[in-house]
């Protein structure tokens, strides 16, 4: 639990009171959720901003890497004295989502038998994460968001608080993303999902007991995925038909984008684990805001707090069309920032001078 006086980005982590009823009708008994705050809450619990990561992302989104943090800041522009989201003004939260592996419950935690889930860890979907922090909002007091930002998985479920949780949000901020996962999307998360399980140390998920896990598969399967959150202009401007160093490629060596995606695979392996990378992906292609609403309309209908929704130009895996989709559909119309940006749809992680003047304008009206 936040104590006022903690050390600012310092891992904490909540167990939620009760069982989580899954939108699938199972549930998980035992939730414990990682998360990591900058800033002080106020008297009235006003100032709170929620922040929401994407799907190799996890709690550390601002700060140095160091013990329990593998990698630096995921948005450590976006968050701090002065920045964007001002932790002068703001309380900021960023919780490990549900399925993750970076300490809230995920397929690589212990259940109650004493062995990790494995193949054993349920189906979950965008609005069963945003259950879970919501569990998280009530441990730390928080009834209501001043805002809450999320791209890529994270906008699904700003969008999913928005219209779940209607009266909890004051503003959403909604990056890169759409109202529902498309064909082409659904296509891409299976295809890496199913590299993952064709690797033969995949153990049908359960091979944390063994020396090696599906260490191939998942590499493969993430530079699969890099492949559709980079563009092809910025592909083609960082390695073009470059060789890898002195290597031939008609001799048996690499293209230099070869030896990129080969490294894009080997540095995720250093701090993720193939299941929360299945089971999050899964959980992506479970994403329609219309499921059980009346259809996406209906359920955009239902939000009451202000929406601020943007896209990158050159994004082909969450394209511009998707953003305006929303934008129209909003109970109250609104514009879509474009960022532009040849990077493609990581333009919301890499871009972050741009998505700072878009985050600082919605925070400050």
């Amino acid at each position: 639990m936040w104590r006022p006086g903690d050390e600012p980005g310092r891992r904490r982590f909540v167990t939620l009171p009760a069982p989580v009823a899954l939108e699938t009708g199972g549930r998980l008994d035992r939730v414990d959720v990682a998360y990591e705050t900058w800033g002080t809450l106020d008297a009235t619990a006003s100032n709170a901003v929620l922040v929401l990561h994407a799907l190799t992302g996890d709690s550390h989104a601002s700060g140095p890497a160091g013990p329990g943090h593998p990698t630096e800041g995921w948005w450590a522009d976006m968050i701090g004295p002065a920045a964007p989201i001002d932790t002068d003004q703001f309380f900021v939260v960023v919780p490990n989502v549900l399925g993750g592996c970076q300490g809230t419950t995920g397929p690589s935690s212990v259940a109650s038998d004493g062995r990790p889930y494995g193949s054993r860890f349920p189906v979950i979907t965008p609005r069963d994460q945003v259950a879970v922090e919501a569990g998280l909002a009530d441990a730390l007091g928080i009834e209501r968001w001043a805002a809450v930002i999320g791209g890529s998985m994270g906008g699904m479920r700003a969008l999913e608080w928005s219209i779940g949780y209607p009266s909890r949000v004051a503003h959403a901020l909604v990056l890169a993303v759409g109202a529902a996962a498309t064909a082409e999307q659904i296509a891409l998360c299976s295809i890496q999902r199913r590299i993952i399980h064709a690797d033969p140390n995949f153990a049908g998920g359960d091979y944390y007991d063994r020396p090696v896990g599906p260490t191939n598969g998942m590499a493969i399967a993430r530079g699969v995925g890099q492949v559709g959150y980079r563009s092809e202009i910025e592909l083609d401007m960082r390695f073009g038909r470059r060789y890898q160093a002195d290597e031939d490629p008609l001799a048996g060596g690499r293209y230099a984008v070869e030896s990129y995606m080969e490294y894009t695979g080997e540095k995720l392996l250093e701090r993720f684990d193939p299941n929360t990378y299945i089971v999050l992906s899964d959980s992506m292609n479970h994403h329609d805001v219309g499921r059980g609403r009346g259809g996406i309309a209906a359920a955009l209908a239902r939000i009451e707090a202000e929406v601020t929704v943007a896209g990158i130009s050159s994004d082909r895996l969450y394209p511009l069309r998707l953003q305006y989709e929303i934008a129209e559909l909003l109970p109250k119309p609104t514009s879509v920032d474009v960022i532009d940006s040849a990077v493609g749809h990581d333009g919301f992680l890499v871009e972050q001078e741009a998505v700072g003047k878009i985050v600082q304008r919605a925070l400050t009206g």
